[in-house]
Parts: C-alpha cells; structure tokens; sequence
C-alpha cells in the first residue's frame, strides 16, 4: 500500500469509535477544493508528479511516505487501545492491493471504516460483501451537471450512482458527504443529490474551507456559506434521508 500519512488517535473521523486514520496516496479526481493536495498526486521514482487515474499499473513505482511494514508494527502497539482504523486518501479504491491490507488490519482485531468517492464499485462491493469493511463514508461532490466541474476531471457518473446503491442496499453502518462550494453547489443542487442518496442513515454538509492548502489556491478566494444558508440547505436534506447534518 502507498502510504501518505498516518494519524495515530482520533475521536471524531469514526463515528462511536476510537480509531486511528491512514492516508493512502493519490486519488483519481482533481477536486480544485480538495484539503490534501499532498495526497492527491504522488511522486514517483522519477521525481515527477503522477497525474494518472490508478496507482496501481504494471511497472509504476511510487513511495510510500510511511512504509508498510512499521504501519502494522504501529497497529500492534494499539491492539486493545484502539477500536478501529479508518482508511482514507486520497482514494483508498485506487489501490489494486487494498483488500490485503484491509484484511491484514481485520486479521489485527480492528473495526475498519472506509471513505471512498465511490468511483469502484465492484471494489466496494467486493470489500462489504465478504465483511471486510464496518462502516463507508462516501463523497458526492455535486449535481449531475457540475459533477465533473467539481471533481476536476472527465467520469462516468453511472459508477458513482452504482457505489450509492451499493452502500444504500448493505447492512452496515454509512453516511454520505457533500461539501457545500458556492457555485459547485447549491440549493437546488441539494435537491438533486437527495434523491441519489434518499434513505441513506445520515448525509453530512460540509461547510467549505478556504482557509488552508488547496489543490487550486485560487479557491482561497472563495467566500464560505453562511450559518443561515448551510441551516436552509440541511433543512432540504433532511427530507431524504434519515439524519441531515452540518459540520
């Protein structure tokens, strides 16, 4: 696994649990607003970013910042401490041997939460069908029409609708995330991802942040919601799924 970063405890990142977070390295969207442009392209050995959809091909050689190896040994000083380990990115599902390293860390006794943005289903289905993940948290970026705007690249939005069915249709734990972008999104836009994620246990608003490293800085510029405005646009989640919040 290509690993970018690791903290070691936290109280919030798995809900009801306390867990530690690893970050797996690069991602296939260029989400302009993204918060771990670190993340997102990898360097490889030839120094140059990697700007490619999956980490994983034949023949690419890309550094972890944390090797493998003192990951588990991290993992074996928590045993008993700590209830689970959340794995994010990045996109975790990008990486082909993600399901060994799950299943090395479920072998460890650990509860596993994944965030994904949905674009490998059949991983996905992969993963809760055989028990190896207790809870998903998936992004949906926007509506239909500013998908691809948001995320920063061209997609076949089938797949990411597939990835919802999915997780909505399993018996474990999940929520849904949107973060709210002026212009990337909006209220009728809310309207829009409802009814792809309705009957979902929680949806999360993320209030934007532009005060940090971007992976487009000029997003900076960008002037977050109100309180009264983000409260609106709970109120019209709330109508499909079964908890709506902000944060």
């Amino acid at each position: 696994m290509v690993i970018g970063g690791l903290q070691k405890f936290s109280t919030l990142d798995y809900p009801g649990s306390l867990s530690a977070i690893v970050f797996t390295q690069g991602c296939n969207f260029r989400c302009p607003f993204c918060y771990n442009p670190m993340l997102v392209c990898p360097k490889t050995g030839s120094d140059k970013i990697d700007s490619t959809l999956q980490i994983c091909e034949e023949g690419k050689k890309v550094h972890s910042q944390i090797i493998e190896d003192d990951f588990f040994v991290f993992l074996k000083t928590r045993q008993g401490k700590l209830d689970g380990i959340v794995v994010t990115g990045g996109e975790p599902t990008i990486h082909c041997d993600l399901p060994e390293f799950i299943k090395k860390i479920k072998n460890m006794g650990f509860k596993v939460k994944i965030d994904t943005n949905g674009t490998n289903p059949d991983i996905l289905s992969k993963l809760i069908k055989n028990k190896m993940i207790d809870y998903v948290a998936m992004d949906i970026k926007s509506s239909s029409k500013k998908y691809e705007e948001a995320i920063g690249a061209r997609f076949d939005l089938r797949k990411v609708l597939k990835s919802v069915k999915i997780i909505k249709d399993s018996r474990i734990q999940h929520e849904f995330r949107t973060t709210v972008i002026p212009g990337l999104v909006e209220k009728h836009d809310i309207e829009e991802i409802g009814g792809v994620v309705e009957g979902a246990n929680q949806w999360f608003l993320q209030s934007f942040k532009s005060d940090t490293d971007l992976l487009d800085n000029n997003f900076k510029e960008v002037i977050p919601y109100s309180t009264k405005i983000l409260e609106e646009m709970r109120e019209i989640g709330e109508k499909f799924v079964e908890k709506c919040s902000t944060r």
